[in-house]
């Protein structure tokens, strides 16, 4: 009841006070009114000869209507059908202005456009939280996990395990998705957005995820940062990502209502089952979910299922022909090798890009290297430690030897003595990619068509004593004929040009004596 209402009801105080020349400014004050509100009163009870004391029959109401005769007078226009209002209100193309227009057809002289949507206002303040916004047909979809988690056990290990459950919920017409996974990781989160668009069988316009790590990198109000595979995903199937503002839950009623409902209705049934895999959790979710979908508003007409099929699966855009393949992002960098690392597995980029930022997409199957968003390599996924070489991605001097490998390298460092193998294979070793190796190898080698094996085998057992295996260290002893002198009793120090870091398989200066 308004303010100005209920003063109307003090009106025999306003005329009893007025006759006792009380001031219009005390009598306000002391009906808690406006003083204009006591002026006009007074003026309209002069002008309806009302004058204090009144006779007993003088009732409150009867005062109001000499007062304010127009107030009697008031047609009552048929109300609108407000639940079908907010149900056409989900239609795209539908507005206000035009659901009153039609009204007006039916109901000529009827409520104006502002006192109409007044009402429409007061009508969607009783409904529900999940009910109040009204969202266009196919054009969000609310995504987030649930607060509680569903418990299973590890047959093998007897170990406790929580599911994580992902709901989706369609704005317009609230229908609901749920699916139980292992975890809340970025291959999760996906893979359950994915399942999500097969079980409504199309896409909206756009998601609305709160600020969950695997979807938000970095939450922000106008720009937030978007998870690089979380944003490829919406690539592909054409949806817009516009995730929830931090901490603001009003950003996401539906999907904080849908949580209520589905922890009410699907996952406290399932509180006393005990589940043995993420999979026996989801079969048993599927016919509860069946039936939250179908069960009948309270406050609109139909289900969920009623009014997704008639409002949001008609605005869905269509699924693309293949669903998305999860794939992750990591940046690399090359070394001096012309290769990136991933998961203890070298894959090779062309050598112009030594030393340059990478973007490695890498999926089940494929590992793709890109620069400043050219894809400049692809190779076949390895999961065992190793290296894949393209040829064509080694530099000049290293295609050279591009049909050696290390093990013919020893093979022929054999042929000239076991100490050369051994130089060999300690020379191979240093490096990461065996082929940076082979042009000193190569050197190494060859010095036993100018010196002989004899020597070149005497220079390898020096050169593993005093731990100087580089071509340029073998060169020196040979040249200087240091192969031919007896080895230093004291253990020589290392020389300044060698690697700190030496293979296992180096023997050291004991094993000579």
């Amino acid at each position: 009841m308004s303010t100005e209402k209920v003063s109307m009801r003090k009106i025999k105080e306003v005329l009893r006070l007025n006759y006792e020349y009380v001031s219009n400014r005390e009598i306000a004050r002391r009906l808690n009114i406006s003083a204009g509100s006591v002026s006009n009163y007074l003026t309209r009870a002069k002008a309806a000869g009302l004058v204090w004391p009144l006779n007993d029959d003088w009732s409150e109401d009867k005062i109001y209507s000499v007062l304010f005769p127009a107030e009697n007078k008031k047609v009552t226009h048929p109300l609108p059908d407000f639940v079908k209002v907010h149900l056409e209100l989900k239609r795209k193309g539908v507005t206000l202005m035009l659901l009153w227009y039609e009204y007006q057809q039916q109901n000529p002289g009827g409520y104006s456009y502002s006192r109409y949507c007044e009402l429409y206002q007061a009508f969607v303040g009783k409904c529900n939280p999940g009910m109040r916004l009204t969202h266009r047909a196919g054009e969000k979809l609310f995504v987030d996990y649930s607060g509680l988690t569903v418990a299973w056990i590890d047959k093998a290990t007897g170990e406790i395990h929580h599911a994580q459950i992902f709901v989706a919920v369609l704005g317009a017409s609230n229908y609901t998705f749920i699916e139980a996974s292992a975890d809340q990781s970025l291959l999760s989160w996906v893979q359950s957005h994915v399942h999500a668009f097969e079980f409504f069988g199309g896409v909206p316009i756009c998601l609305v995820p709160d600020n969950l790590k695997s979807g938000v990198t970095k939450a922000h109000l106008y720009d937030p940062d978007i998870n690089r595979t979380y944003q490829e995903m919406a690539d592909h199937y054409g949806v817009a990502v516009v995730p929830a503002r931090a901490r603001t839950p009003k950003d996401k009623p539906k999907v904080e209502v849908g949580v209520q409902g589905i922890q009410r209705w699907i996952l406290a049934p399932l509180r006393d089952v005990t589940f043995f895999s993420v999979h026996d959790i989801n079969e048993a979710i599927k016919p509860l979910l069946k039936a939250y979908n179908e069960r009948a508003f309270y406050e609109l007409e139909g289900s969920r299922l009623s009014q997704y099929l008639e409002t949001d699966k008609p605005a869905l855009k269509s699924l693309p022909s293949t669903p998305y393949v999860y794939a992750e992002w990591k940046k690399a960098r090359s070394g001096g090798d012309y290769h990136v690392a991933i998961n203890k597995h070298y894959y090779s980029i062309p050598h112009q890009y030594l030393k340059e930022n990478i973007d490695v997409r890498i999926t089940a199957t494929t590992i793709e290297c890109f620069h400043k968003g050219n894809r400049i390599a692809i190779h076949q996924r390895s999961y065992k430690p190793g290296h894949t070489t393209i040829h064509e991605h080694m530099p000049s001097k290293h295609q050279e030897y591009a049909d050696w490998t290390p093990e013919r390298m020893h093979s022929w460092a054999k042929t000239i003595g076991p100490n050369t193998a051994e130089l060999i294979r300690a020379l191979t070793d240093m490096h990461k990619i065996p082929e940076q190796s082979f042009r000193s190898c190569f050197g190494i080698l060859r010095l036993s068509k100018t010196y002989g094996p004899e020597r070149l085998e005497n220079a390898a057992i020096r050169a593993l004593h005093i731990g100087a295996i580089r071509y340029k260290n073998i060169e020196s002893i040979l040249k200087s004929g240091l192969d031919k002198q007896p080895l230093p009793m004291p253990e020589a120090e290392p020389m300044a040009d060698f690697p700190t870091r030496l293979h296992d398989n180096i023997r050291g200066s004991k094993y000579f004596h």
